[in-house]
């Protein structure tokens, strides 16, 4: 049985669209629940921390918990992307405008960051012998894992160009201020090389928890940027205005100013230990164990009035597929669109296990446009598209019955199906074939299949049938 909750519910059928665009975002998590309360569940019964995650992961929109039995003086907040109406309401812009700024914004300069001496943020400093990263609402991710683990954002610096790295390391906490960090970036790994040729060890690094959505969604972005910026460099470019970041206590960095919760701590390269992995995007438990650098926590600062402590359950289908393919749809939006493709959007589905990428294309492209679409989708920075599949403008993508349709009834397998053998695969899938001694690479086919409306053929057999008033008669408006 779910809890009692307070607040409207989920509506995942007819989201509220955000109309306008570019009007001024919330400059922290609070006021960014607050501007969309209408789509915010706030539970506010007692839950255990054992369930927050449970119970997040059956939501569609944003979940906020006030009332933690163990973590009391805490909330938790859960699913702030996990479609594409709360994707906008991120960037602030109508639902059919996200993909399309996002991938401007991302051609854009870098704006930067504001330095300030203090902010919000450090309205509670724990240093010393205070520091216990126990206190903190951190969540167990599945049925199988021992210990919490942290999902929030983490940042490194590059030591030869001093950008910032952001990713969503999974932290498991193993003691009061220790903890074992797992990093898949690619980028992250060439930043501890660096340290490691230097002869540095011990890597400052800082979880950052409860910021605006945008931050989220930029900080996993995955391309060539290093030598150029750093994802926190874009957070004032993807919001549209300027970002104020205030050094850390313990260590060398910078963070939001207006942040809810912040762990400094220093990651000590020299040493790992094989530690479990935690579930992964696909719902299994591989690699299920890898070796993983020890953390040491040296200062927690947070807000005062009940800080909101961010977490990303990691399954079912949750934030944990979406936030790492958002600026991945974006940067292939752009590619096609450079190939002169009509693309209408770009999907990573959380119900194709972050594994699927669905492109909607305009119209009926002459033959061979979409093959070469769908090879690009394979070819993205991560290896997330096993499955490409390109649709006509009809297919709803929010529908996975949708899809299904057109890859049944437009598509002839002989002639619509491209496989490619031994491609790079994803980590997580149990069907691609393990690389002895690398548990982080596996080796996978991929397949395209071009479910569009075919030019080949009569494009009006293509056009589906419905009943009379379908568009406008509702159930509901007949039931009591």
């Amino acid at each position: 049985m779910r809890a009692p909750i307070r607040g409207k519910p989920d509506l995942p059928d007819a989201p509220v669209p955000r109309e306008g665009r570019n009007f001024v975002l919330d400059k922290d998590l609070r006021g960014f629940l607050k501007t969309n309360e209408d789509v915010v569940t706030v539970v506010t019964k007692p839950v255990s921390i054992e369930h927050v995650g449970t119970i997040a992961a059956q939501s569609e929109n944003p979940i906020l918990f006030e009332n933690i039995v163990e973590k009391p003086g805490f909330r938790v907040v859960d699913i702030l992307v996990k479609n594409r109406n709360l994707q906008a309401r991120a960037l602030g812009v109508a639902e059919d405008e996200f993909l399309k700024t996002l991938a401007y914004r991302l051609r854009q300069p870098p704006r930067g960051t504001v330095d300030v001496a203090t902010g919000p943020v450090k309205e509670v400093v724990l240093t010393g012998s205070d520091v216990d990263i126990r206190r903190l609402p951190i969540c167990y991710q599945s049925d199988v894992d021992a210990n919490p683990m942290m999902t929030c954002m983490s940042w490194v610096r590059d030591p030869l160009t001093g950008h910032y790295n952001v990713m969503n390391a999974l932290t498991t906490i193993t003691g009061p201020d220790t903890g074992f960090s797992l990093f898949v970036s690619r980028d992250t790994t060439v930043i501890f090389q660096r340290y490691r040729e230097m002869g540095v060890t011990e890597v400052p690094i800082a979880f950052v928890a409860g910021v605006p959505p945008a931050y989220e969604i930029m900080g996993n972005y995955a391309g060539v940027h290093m030598d150029s910026w750093g994802e926190t460099d874009m957070f004032g470019t993807v919001m549209d205005q300027d970002v104020e970041m205030v050094p850390c206590e313990t260590v060398d960095l910078t963070v939001p100013a207006m942040a809810e919760i912040v762990v400094e701590g220093l990651l000590r390269l020299g040493e790992t230990s094989v530690m479990d992995c935690g579930p992964n995007p696909q719902m299994y438990g591989i690699p299920a164990r890898a070796p993983q650098p020890p953390v040491t926590f040296t200062a927690i600062t947070m807000r005062e009035d009940r800080p909101i402590y961010r977490a990303v359950q990691t399954v079912p289908e949750t934030d944990h597929q979406i936030l790492p393919r958002l600026c991945h749809e974006a940067v292939l939006y752009n590619r096609l669109c450079e190939m002169g493709v009509d693309v209408v959007d770009v999907r990573f589905p959380t119900w194709g296990g972050a594994m699927s990428c669905i492109v909607k294309i305009a119209g009926t492209p002459r033959e061979g446009v979409v093959t070469d679409a769908l090879l690009t989708a394979m070819s993205t920075p991560y290896n997330n598209a096993k499955l490409a599949v390109a649709v006509s403008e009809d297919t709803d993508l929010d529908d996975p019955g949708s899809v299904y349709h057109a890859i049944a009834t437009r598509s002839d397998p002989a002639v619509d199906t491209t496989i490619v053998a031994r491609t790079r695969g994803h980590p997580g899938d149990p069907s691609a074939t393990p690389i002895p001694g690398d548990p982080f690479n596996r080796v996978s086919g991929k397949m395209a299949i071009d479910a569009t409306v075919k030019s080949r053929l009569e494009p009006s057999d293509f056009d589906r049938v419905w009943p009379r008033g379908w568009n406008e008669v509702d159930i509901a408006d007949y039931l009591d």
